[in-house]
């Protein structure tokens, strides 16, 4: 009888040893599987998650719209919204992006988008570029005419006395006063020009661009 208990116990005990390993292994299969499955989700949501951040604003890459707001595009203000009291008579011009008022995005998802924005006296500019005009501020794109470079240079003129807005890729000159009519260099025609108005000491687009934005087209 206790060889038969034996023998029972034993046959026991060997079944458990044999079936416990079985049960781990399988167990922590699961739980690898598992932590994979939490690893690949998360690398994905990784992923995603800078193509969605990296992506314009809805409008960013829009023309500037009337009643859009005019901001500092660089420097310690960027972003700040320009007013009459940032701008010296005489210059230099700032930058600028607009800015929808009502959503508060910056059109900065296009460089065609930044302006150059400068205060001259109001008895320097002729009748057309005056009509643009609020208290001698005027505004034009920043992109030159000629091959697309940004103008970046407030200067004395190579052919004149005067400061001018000059493109320093290929020294194309434009004088604000005049509507930004070419004066010196390769540019085939004036810079866009961009009426304003003033709100309440803040600057607002009044219009659309006058005038063609950006370089020549080749060939």
């Amino acid at each position: 009888m206790s060889s038969s208990s034996f023998n029972i116990t034993s046959t026991s005990s060997s079944s458990d040893i044999a079936t416990e390993p079985d049960a781990d292994a399988g167990a922590e299969q699961t739980r690898r599987t598992l932590l994979i499955g939490a690893l690949v989700t998360t690398a994905c949501l990784g992923c995603s998650a800078p193509s969605r951040a990296g992506e314009d604003a809805p409008g960013a890459d829009e023309r500037p719209q009337k009643g859009d707001l005019l901001v500092f595009s660089e420097g310690d203000q960027e972003g700040k919204v320009i007013t009459a009291a940032d701008l010296p008579r005489g210059g230099p011009p700032v930058h600028a992006w607009p800015k929808d008022p009502k959503t508060s995005v910056v059109r900065s998802g296009s460089r065609l988008n930044e302006i150059l924005i400068i205060r001259l006296d109001p008895a320097e500019l002729d009748e057309q570029t005056k009509s643009r005009a609020v208290d001698g501020i005027i505004a034009y794109s920043a992109i030159c005419s000629h091959a697309g470079c940004p103008v970046t240079a407030w200067v004395k003129s190579d052919v004149g006395d005067k400061e001018v807005f000059k493109c320093m890729c290929h020294n194309s000159e434009y004088d604000p006063r005049a509507g930004a009519q070419v004066v010196f260099g390769p540019a085939p025609r004036r810079l866009a020009a961009l009426p304003l108005a003033l709100v309440d000491a803040t600057l607002n687009v009044a219009g659309n661009f006058i005038g063609k934005v950006g370089g020549q087209q080749p060939g």
